[in-house]
């Protein structure tokens, strides 16, 4: 079905100040829809109160609306330009609450405006958490013992009948403002009270925490047709009991069995048809039992563009929230061309032969005293994305990418040798315990006691473990003696110079002319969202180190532009607008 033909003009909301939980990648959603619509022909205005965003430049949108996000700003705007549809997908949990606090008060009704991209209904059910749950009950999709308290006197209630260990999660809040999970009926009280008042309805969902199970994210798009594709599987490297905005993430998911996959994606494909009959985008994030059993449980949906979907979009090379907002317009995806390959429909799902490892950059040093062990609620400022060959190369290629003083994953003479101190941070969670898993693992600390501490599926330990035996095989020699073969395996398992110079007690520049002479020199490899089955026409790359390079040099004179790396605070999206 061509583009509906009615809507002429659409406002796109965004998501406001940069805050924990909602940073920029909605200004990256919200520039890819705004240039999206007016590829065909339809005027773009735009309403954000962050003036540092890409969104509000005046090349984005034919106007734009630098205001803050209240009804009373979407009034005015309503009153000077003719607006056929809203666009609220674009810009977080601010601009669902926002599209919601507009429509109890008639808002879109008395100006004769269609949500597009995402219903009310659905953000209503997503975000009542004891509709959500009858609902995914209804349709035979499992979830975590849990009830809503919408008093004091109900919490405690709750509490008594679950026992502990138990989670507290406020409706309609951001980042997982609110959330936390409580191991002793102590800490409940003040807890509750607070998750309380967090909630703009005065309503927390109370669960059993499923601590120690696995947690995955799956990226979908949906067309007015009901074709539903999966575009990108996340898994969490942490377990739960982690803001996934707080954990590391892998994608694809490596420890899920194909059947396991295959029921989560059916799951997840029956969850987004539940919720309503829209055209456009949703986050779906799952619990999976860490026994042979892989049971799953649903946790949420978001029927809107998410944290994850930036990173799927870069992950994959499939740009999610252009074709969200062509969709939201009434495309179909077999209408709609893979902007990679050119040949290919948006209804082909992307293949990876690569792997993405995002970290999280907290800043914790700003806030000297702040509790530093991480929770449901989010702390993080910031990401890295680490792209390769391997999980080992991509998770170097992460850590080196932090600025956080380290040279990678270990190999730069800064590992902790107190064992007390190491099994205290594996059993807490916190910014710096990816560090000290290969700190123990290299001390000699038993597998089983580092499952048992972090419940981190033993496969991603196993990948360190890994690397600490490289490591050792090339600290038995000198740059001189180095074999070839090792060399080229450190750095094909994402080592930078700087970490091999370490281990062989030399110069930088020495590793890096030793291994020129050699000729172990970087390629770069397509992110083509095909795997290499058909010609990639406009793709993107990645370094490693292998034979073939897949990158056409062109003649042409070239200039780097250097990006300001993870957003922390002081140093933030004005820079991605600046580049």
């Amino acid at each position: 079905m061509p583009k509906d033909l009615s809507i002429k003009s659409v406002l796109i909301i965004g998501s406001g100040p940069i805050v924990i939980g909602q940073a920029c990648e909605f200004d990256y959603a919200g520039s890819q829809a705004a240039r999206s619509l007016r590829e065909e022909g339809i005027e773009v205005t735009l309403i954000n109160s962050n003036p540092a965003t890409i969104m509000t430049d005046k090349v984005v949108a034919d106007n734009v609306y630098l205001q803050p996000l209240e009804p009373e700003s979407i009034i005015e705007i309503l009153k000077n330009h003719k607006i056929d549809a809203v666009l609220p997908t674009m810009g977080g949990q601010t601009a669902l609450n926002l599209c919601i606090k507009c429509d109890e008060l008639g808002i879109w009704e008395e100006y004769g405006v269609r949500l597009i991209g995402v219903d009310i209904a659905a953000i209503e059910i997503t975000e009542n958490r004891e509709a959500f749950r009858e609902l995914m009950l209804e349709i035979g999709v499992g979830m975590a013992p849990q009830k809503t308290a919408k008093s004091f006197l109900e919490g405690k209630e709750i509490a008594q009948e679950f026992g502990f260990p138990l989670c507290i999660r406020p409706s309609y809040t951001l980042g997982g403002s609110g959330a936390s999970i409580l191991h002793e009926p102590k800490e409940f009280d003040n807890l509750l009270e607070r998750g309380l008042q967090l909630s703009p309805i005065h309503e927390v969902m109370i669960d059993k925490a499923l601590l120690g199970w696995k947690e995955y994210e799956l990226e979908l798009l949906r067309d007015a047709n009901d074709n539903v594709v999966i575009i990108c599987s996340i898994e969490n490297f942490d377990p739960m009991g982690i803001h996934t905005g707080d954990s590391i993430t892998v994608a694809p998911a490596m420890t899920l069995s194909d059947t396991t996959f295959q029921k989560m994606r059916d799951m997840a494909i029956l969850m987004m048809r539940s919720i309503g009959n829209f055209a456009g985008g949703c986050n779906v994030q799952f619990a999976v039992s860490p026994d042979e059993k892989e049971d799953i449980i649903a946790i949420e949906i978001n029927p809107r563009v998410s944290r994850s979907s930036a990173l799927a979009s870069k992950a994959t090379g499939y740009p999610i929230a252009k074709i969200a907002s062509k969709l939201a317009i009434g495309y179909h995806l077999d209408e709609l061309k893979n902007q990679i390959t050119k040949t290919t429909s948006a209804l082909f799902e992307p293949t990876l032969d690569y792997v993405i490892v995002k970290i999280p950059r907290w800043n914790f040093n700003k806030f000297p005293g702040t509790n530093r062990e991480l929770g449901l609620q989010m702390k993080s400022v910031g990401e890295v994305m680490g792209i390769g060959r391997s999980f080992q190369e991509a998770l170097q290629k992460a850590c080196q990418s932090l600025e956080i003083d380290r040279n990678g994953l270990g190999a730069d003479g800064k590992e902790l040798t107190n064992q007390d101190t190491i099994l205290h941070s594996l059993g807490h969670a916190s910014w710096n315990r990816l560090f000290h898993i290969y700190d123990g693992i290299k001390l000699g600390i038993p597998m089983a006691k580092i499952v048992e501490k972090t419940k981190i599926d033993s496969w991603f330990l196993k990948q360190i473990e890994e690397l600490i035996k490289l490591e050792r095989k090339i600290e038995k020699f000198h740059i001189e003696n180095l074999p070839k073969d090792l060399l080229f395996e450190a750095k094909q398992k994402g080592y930078a110079d700087r970490q091999i110079a370490h281990l062989v007690r030399c110069l930088e520049s020495e590793v890096y002319k030793k291994r020129s002479e050699l000729g172990i020199n970087r390629v770069y490899k397509l992110v083509d969202t095909c795997a290499a089955e058909f010609e990639a026409k406009t793709p993107y790359y990645y370094s490693t180190f292998e034979y073939e390079n897949e990158s056409i040099v062109s003649d042409k004179k070239k200039v780097i532009v250097l990006g300001s790396g993870p957003n922390r605070i002081g140093q933030g999206i004005e820079f991605d607008y600046s580049c």
